[in-house]
């Protein structure tokens, strides 16, 4: 089995989903008292918030790559950043680091892709929904459309996640709001919807459209690439 090295503070809540969900998936794959060879690396999640709104990602990218040499010191395989807007980096941490990367929205377009769908509401960070790492690759690798929402309800789902969902803070009032906002996504023609910040699975379990929760997809293939050979 290989260690998976996990990136996370990127909120604890997110962080905690994905190491469930990774000892939940080898154990139901291996049996017995199986559960995942896992290394966390977990960060003051105040400080990376700080640095993002700041425009400060070379500062940033800095700490990653201090983080992702400390799981490779201390024998993690692979790695994996348990949050969507930090992948803005993720490249260049892959490179300077030298260990495989599993990126989120790649894991992401695979799934929308493999279910036949080729245009996509977005939610996420002001950051995901709004520059191109995250929608240009979804794009580029999967030949996926990508709708994000109008500008007011873009600053609604944000505002919700950071002063919320990373606190674990669940209220109907924003599920009513997010709901209302993939309302219009739906109607704008997207076949389905990326959660694409790994706290919003919290908020929104179900819908009439296709899911596809970041969270939820990158950490079982993460558990499914720990028992590659």
């Amino acid at each position: 089995m290989k260690t998976i090295g996990l990136i996370g503070g990127m909120s604890w809540e997110s962080t905690a989903t994905y190491y469930s969900i990774v000892n939940s998936r080898i154990n139901t794959e291996l049996g017995k008292n199986h559960s995942a060879q896992c290394i966390v690396y977990s960060f003051d999640f105040q400080t990376i918030e700080e640095l993002q709104y700041a425009g400060r990602w070379a500062e940033l990218e800095v700490e990653l790559i201090k983080a992702a040499n400390a799981l490779k010191a201390a024998g993690a395989d692979f790695l994996v950043i348990c949050t969507n807007t930090v992948h803005k980096v993720a490249d260049n941490i892959e490179k300077e680091v030298g260990l495989p990367l599993l990126h989120i929205a790649d894991v992401v377009g695979e799934a929308v892709r493999n279910d036949g769908l080729y245009r996509v509401g977005l939610l996420g960070t002001i950051f995901t929904m709004e520059e191109d790492f995250y929608v240009k690759r979804l794009e580029s690798r999967f030949d996926l459309e990508v709708l994000i929402p109008e500008k007011d309800d873009r600053q609604i789902v944000n505002n919700i996640i950071f002063s919320e969902l990373v606190k674990g803070i669940v209220k109907e009032s924003s599920k009513n709001e997010y709901l209302r906002i993939m309302d219009k996504l739906k109607r704008q023609g997207a076949q389905g919807i990326i959660l694409g910040c790994t706290e919003i699975g919290l908020l929104i379990r179900d819908y009439d459209l296709p899911l596809y929760d970041s969270a939820i997809l990158h950490a079982n293939k993460a558990a499914k690439m720990s028992l590659i050979p």
